[in-house]
């Protein structure tokens, strides 16, 4: 099943996206969106939900990395790691780049 290996590869990249700006914003002391706001994803949360849930995905990123068996070695599991980070970095810049400018 080395299908379930390149999911969890592609998934541990989109997860550590995730967190990069929720913890950046969080650091900083900023309120971001999270799913947790109301109304989720468009509201926003307080720094500390923010630094919580980039921990979360984190620890999310780190568990699907293992499983996945990423290696400097094997080059698909890393095209296939920063297929997901690319993606979701891509979709977050368009989905929060259109919540914030309401």
């Amino acid at each position: 099943m080395a299908w379930l290996r390149d999911v969890a590869c592609f998934f541990a990249g989109a997860f550590l996206a995730n967190a990069v700006p929720h913890l950046v914003y969080g650091a900083c002391g900023d309120p971001f969106p999270t799913p947790f706001a109301e109304p989720p994803g468009k509201g926003l949360s307080s720094p500390m939900v923010n630094v919580l849930w980039a921990l979360l995905n984190l620890l999310v990123a780190y568990i699907l990395f293992e499983a996945g068996r990423v290696t400097r070695h094997d080059r698909l599991t890393l095209g296939v790691f920063f297929a997901g980070f690319a993606l979701m970095s891509t979709l977050m810049s368009w989905g929060f780049a259109r919540t914030r400018a309401r």
